[in-house]
């Protein structure tokens, strides 16, 4: 499966959650058995990160959410991030989904 590009847009102190369906030319991404890992950091090679919660929600469509609550989203300091969404089952490991992430400061709180 490609590696598909997607950005993203968080807005502080909000509940966030996107819904990804994850599909090429064949038709969609069969999810059973694996388990998807999110992650968001400010650089590559940053040694702090925040983990989405993500869920298949389902899995013979290829339908996968990321999401943040509120207070996950209220400690993120506002600016760029990057982020990917990893595939694991059995061992094996596939990059997904990749882009980058805005966070922007909400002014009414």
């Amino acid at each position: 499966m490609a590696v598909y590009t997607n950005n993203l847009i968080i807005h502080t102190g909000t509940d966030f959650e996107q819904t990804f369906v994850l599909a090429d030319e064949s038709g969609p991404f069969e999810l059973d058995g694996y388990t998807g890992i999110t992650k968001m950091k400010k650089t590559g090679s940053s040694s702090t990160s925040t983990s989405f919660t993500t869920t298949t929600t389902d899995a013979s469509r290829g339908r996968i959410k990321i999401a943040l609550t509120a207070t996950e989203t209220r400690d993120l300091s506002p600016g760029r991030y990057l982020y990917d969404l990893i595939l694991y089952r059995n061992g094996e490991n596939v990059k997904v989904l990749e882009g980058e992430v805005i966070v922007k400061k909400s002014v009414t709180r």
